[in-house]
């Protein structure tokens, strides 16, 4: 059963990271511990605990109503856990939330920049609630490096939803993060829009060091991208590994059909095969 293993699961995701080179600080980009969130006697997460290394892409897995959004929002500090702990570079966000989230930020579909505003307009106010020293090139540069330049002037609520990512994307690269929050960055694009999101996010985390916790309901683009997968069901972290190997070990024919069996049949998965 796996929620027998939770242990051996919660301990193997906090020791499991991506190697580093020697020059890289051993902190992760995130460490979460125990963590726990109820409500009114209803427990949306019970002390899941993992690591995301730096340079490393993790997917967060799981059905509606898993908890990866409580999951993100804790660590966001949008929410307060129940208990546990969640440190974003070395820093405890219940000690040091605005500085914790200062190496922090965070992308998705549902949370659109405002749409009155230019492109330009919205990497400027983002920066300067970041405080970005030499603001106007740092916004130069996301504007190159995301093929904005010619929309820098074209309001955010007229742009297609590609480009909106990619404006998205920009505006959540301002402060250089360590650990990026992706929520379904890709769910409106269309196949050769999602194409280029994700090889711009691989060559971030490959790049600039940054790591990433990725949700997403596509198991094709997971498998592509992210180097470790999560599965989280009712509140619990069930399964962790890589995400072209979990599938095989738990004697499902890839991960879309290891994705079903976990949201349909969560306590009767079989062991993995030794």
């Amino acid at each position: 059963m796996i929620l027998d293993r939770s242990k051996t699961v919660h301990n193997r995701a906090m020791t499991h990271l991506t190697p580093m080179p020697s020059t890289e600080s051993p902190q992760p980009a995130l460490r979460v511990t125990g963590l726990t969130k109820r409500y009114a006697g209803v427990t949306a997460l019970e002390d899941v605990s993992f690591a995301v290394g730096r340079g490393e892409i993790v997917g967060l897995l799981g059905p509606n109503g898993a908890g990866k959004t409580t999951t993100i929002n804790v660590i966001l500090g949008v929410l307060e856990p129940t208990a546990g702990e969640v440190v974003i570079d070395s820093i405890d966000i219940a000690k040091a939330r605005s500085l914790a989230l200062t190496r922090a930020n965070f992308a998705a579909v549902y949370a659109a920049l405002p749409g009155n505003l230019t492109v330009k307009q919205n990497l400027r106010f983002f920066g300067l609630l970041y405080s970005i020293d030499a603001l106007a090139s740092r916004v130069d540069e996301l504007l190159e490096d995301f093929d904005l330049k010619h929309l820098g002037d074209t309001r955010c609520g007229l742009l297609s939803s590609g480009e909106q990512t990619r404006a998205a994307l920009a505006k959540a690269l301002i402060n250089r993060p360590s650990l990026l929050l992706l929520d379904e960055p890709t769910a409106s694009l269309d196949p050769s829009a999602a194409q280029i999101i994700r090889e711009r996010i691989k060559r971030l985390a490959s790049q600039e060091r940054c790591g990433i916790l990725w949700t997403s309901h596509n198991m094709h683009e997971v498998q592509a991208v992210c180097d470790r997968v999560l599965f989280l069901s009712r509140g619990k972290l069930l399964l962790e590994g890589d995400p072209n190997a979990l599938a095989r070990e738990h004697g499902a024919a890839n991960l879309e059909d290891l994705f079903i069996r976990v949201a349909r049949e969560p306590l009767t998965l079989p062991e993995p095969a030794p």
